[in-house]
């Protein structure tokens, strides 16, 4: 089928979360990211070039998920893609009904209170699926899952981890001394010195303000990434600051087990 203007214009217009919400889609691209989200959501539409529809991978979704299909060129994939080097395919997936937030109080949860760069945002989504964290809450004040940016910058794994929105407040507030709730401040005390718990809360704030006070007042266990350079930079970037926080928690619960074969 070929692909029409307002067929275009539909795409063009869900980079802005209005018409995103409007129209209940987003857009992903590329065949990795497409292959990966195709079982997790349902697929609306395909616009792909012959080259990808002809292969396997291709073959497979179409006849699995039987989406609306637009076969094009490279030039028409150029003038309807979001990105600046489009990739053999984009998809239309349905944004799935808003969930409420989860908390599982035997595992850990990631709350991100402001953080509104897409970037950041895709890349903690990601980071949260390495580590094996499979619920994050945001504040709505947060960047949109469902940001072309953020779905680019996730590589699929906004397909295994659960995104949520919320006020965070009412969320925290109950929790209090019954798990733990952990924040990265930067009055907070060494991570590396600092018991830390397989389950909990981890919270990340906003790029320039950090944690709001609203929500800093229910951290029970104010952590540190500490800087090795006296005339370092201010902060870490959130993404790198929560690559670093998740690793040395699943670092502690590692040594904490003794190694598969090793007897006491």
């Amino acid at each position: 089928m070929q692909i029409s203007k307002n067929v275009q214009k539909l795409i063009k217009s869900l980079e802005t979360k209005k018409y995103r919400m409007l129209h209940q889609l987003f857009v992903a691209e590329g065949p990795k990211v497409v292959a990966e989200l195709a079982p997790a959501f349902k697929l609306h539409t395909l616009v792909a070039t012959e080259e990808w529809v002809q292969q396997s991978n291709g073959q497979s979704i179409i006849h699995t998920y039987n989406p609306n299909l637009y076969i094009v060129d490279e030039q028409q994939l150029t003038k309807t893609s979001l990105l600046q080097h489009p990739q053999q395919v984009m998809a239309l997936f349905e944004i799935p009904e808003r969930k409420e937030p989860q908390i599982d109080s035997n595992a850990l949860t990631l709350m991100l209170d402001g953080v509104q760069d897409p970037g950041n945002m895709g890349t903690i989504i990601r980071i949260a699926d390495w580590f094996g964290i499979h619920n994050i809450i945001c504040s709505n004040a947060s960047a949109d899952a469902y940001n072309p940016k953020v779905v680019q910058s996730t590589m699929g794994s906004l397909s295994r981890v659960n995104v949520t929105y919320a006020d965070l407040e009412p969320l925290l507030a109950p929790l209090c001394g019954k798990v733990p709730i952990y924040g990265t401040l930067l009055d907070g005390s060494n991570i590396y010195d600092q018991p830390l718990s397989a389950s909990g809360i981890i919270i990340m704030g906003n790029e320039g303000k950090g944690i709001s006070p609203d929500i800093r007042k229910y951290i029970d266990a104010p952590l540190l990434i500490p800087s090795y350079n006296k005339d370092s930079a201010e902060s870490l970037n959130v993404a790198i600051a929560t690559a670093i926080t998740c690793a040395e928690f699943r670092r502690r619960e590692a040594i904490q087990v003794p190694p598969t074969g090793i007897s006491s």
